[in-house]
């Protein structure tokens, strides 16, 4: 199913999808599409998947750039080709990461990995957003507030089901 068609099948209210573990709203698409950077910047989103939700958003706002990083390019769906970064397994970083603005991590597996990326990567983006379930949250809170993107806010009314969330992080001022 193409990009268009499945953005028409978007509502206020979230909905899942067979591709994206995150339900998808038009109003999540909205606000993420408004918070993360323009063009000539981007955000990389690590572990994208299918890309359903990165596609959404570039649909949504053709002035936002999302590149995706997956293990296996063949699991990408939606993120254009040129878009998309391929790294050597679970635990691989991929190197240009510092040059995204932002960087987008969608129902991440493992916290080590996000502190892996800041670690690396982390002295040149923004802010990071974090989308989850709300009960896997403690379990990474703990990665950002020692981090120095400790800066943490919890928008609400963005278009989530009651139990994800989403996280922006950014630099401590």
């Amino acid at each position: 199913m193409d990009i268009s068609r499945i953005s028409k099948q978007l509502s206020p209210a979230p909905k899942r999808f067979p591709d994206c573990c995150l339900a998808i709203s038009s109003t999540l698409i909205s606000y993420l599409a408004s918070l993360l950077p323009k063009k000539p910047a981007f955000t990389l989103s690590i572990g994208s998947g299918s890309g359903l939700l990165e596609g959404l958003i570039v649909h949504c706002d053709q002035n936002v750039s999302v590149e995706g990083v997956e293990v296996d390019s063949t699991i990408n769906r939606y993120i254009a080709e040129e878009d998309m970064n391929v790294v050597g397994g679970g635990w691989g970083l991929w190197s240009a990461a510092q040059q995204a603005a932002a960087w987008m991590f969608v129902y991440p597996r493992d916290p080590k990995l996000i502190t892996k990326y800041i670690d690396t990567h982390g002295d040149t983006v923004d802010f990071i957003v974090w989308l989850g379930p709300r009960v896997d949250w403690s379990d990474y809170e703990p990665r950002f507030s020692q981090s120095p993107f400790s800066e943490l806010s919890f928008p609400d009314q963005i278009g989530l089901t009651p139990y994800e969330t989403v996280v922006v992080a950014r630099r401590a001022t």
